[in-house]
């Protein structure tokens, strides 16, 4: 059974979602969000693929 990636409830700094895709991948959440905020700052689609990861991901229960 695969799991899915879900937003984070317990370990989320705005929407839980580097949370979510770090629990997926098995990795801490820091490395996760620091990956993203250099895309962010330097290409700019950081902040529109987190919007969009944040209303398309359901919300869930991670192990974080």
């Amino acid at each position: 059974m695969s799991k899915k990636i879900v937003k984070s409830t317990n370990n989320k700094m705005i929407c839980g979602v580097c949370a979510g895709i770090a629990d997926q991948f098995d990795i801490d959440p820091t490395i996760v969000r620091v990956i993203w905020a250099i895309a962010a700052f330097m290409y700019g689609t950081g902040v529109i693929a987190y919007i969009i990861c944040a209303l398309i991901f359901p919300a869930g229960h991670t192990n974080n």
